[in-house]
């Protein structure tokens, strides 16, 4: 059974040096550590890097500990959905200090459900008060005639151009090496846009080919299809990915699942339009591309989704 310590500070101005103090003792034993520097709370804990690496590299059994509860989650949904993740893959999570020092805050038991929940919603208090004073602080800011925030990555005439080029078939990542930025601001600008908008015919589907044809600049490409209900098994890692950046019809559609256990992992089993299915492959790729074990929960639910299209003779 290993000890695996998390640390996230929220801002590039702030550090882990208490959270380090807190936690010497394991360090200094030689336990793993992944941090999340400069990562904000409101950013779920299943969605942050060093945390999904955590969850890759640990083994039933395993200990996450942190330095205080608000490290980890500090909003209700937050550990509503960090619990079960937990539970499922027998692991526990303890807090080095305070009140809470004592307790496994991923025991599946009722009265630890409830004080957890409890601290939770004290932490989203405690967050909003903080960001109600930086919104009163904004405003006074800008009645005082400063200027804050950073620059925009591109200026009004770049959107346009990228926007255009994007419809013209130009692909995200090739725009991004064209205008010096990263793929998720060019999906921001694009979304935006509204130029990536997913059509409201259903009977649209995107091809699966992530080649594309040359004359698209490898963009994939929409072609009317019939839109039949198939049933995929989602890989559990998969399905952990799409929590918080799926569609509500992608989420509605793992919620109204079959969870199928096997082993120590498990899957979901989701009766669901085609249509449906490509669109959670396309929206979990970019999520699970960081470790060995996401490519291959990817991979996996490709393969399926992949033989679910192809026609029984």
């Amino acid at each position: 059974m290993t000890d695996r310590l998390y640390l996230r500070h929220s801002t590039d101005k702030q550090t882990d040096a208490r959270q380090r103090h807190a936690l010497a003792a394991l360090l200094a034993a030689g336990a793993p550590a992944y941090e999340d520097p400069a990562t904000s709370s409101r950013v779920l804990s299943l969605h942050r890097a060093g945390f999904k690496q955590l969850l890759d590299e640990a083994a039933v059994g395993d200990t996450i500990r942190i330095a205080d509860a608000a490290r980890l989650f500090r909003s209700v949904a937050d550990i509503i959905a960090l619990r079960p993740v937990l539970i499922r893959r027998g692991l526990h999570l303890r807090v080095e200090s305070g009140l809470l020092s004592g307790m496994d805050l991923a025991s599946d038991d009722t009265g630890t459900k409830m004080i957890v929940q409890i601290l939770a919603a004290v932490l989203e208090f405690q967050r909003d008060m903080i960001s109600e004073s930086t919104r009163e602080g904004v405003a006074a800011a800008e009645s005082a005639g400063k200027t804050l925030g950073r620059p925009a990555a591109l200026d009004e005439g770049e959107v346009i151009e990228l926007v255009e080029a994007y419809r013209e078939g130009a692909a995200v990542k090739a725009l991004a090496r064209q205008y010096g930025i990263a793929p998720k601001t060019v999906r921001r600008v694009l979304d935006a846009a509204g130029a990536r908008d997913v059509p409201g015919d259903l009977s649209t589907l995107l091809d699966g080919d992530d080649q594309g044809d040359a004359a698209d600049g490898g963009r994939d490409q929409v072609v009317p299809v019939a839109d039949p209900v198939v049933v995929v098994d989602v890989p559990g890692l998969v399905a952990e990915s799409l929590v918080g950046v799926g569609d509500d019809w992608i989420r509605q559609a793992l919620d109204d699942g079959q969870t199928i256990r096997r082993g120590q992992g498990y899957s979901v089993r989701v009766a669901a339009p085609l249509t449906l299915h490509l669109a959670m492959v396309e929206q979990s790729s970019t999520g699970l591309m960081g470790s060995p074990a996401g490519r291959k929960a990817h991979r996996i639910h490709s393969d399926r989704v992949a033989a679910a299209r192809t026609p029984t003779a």
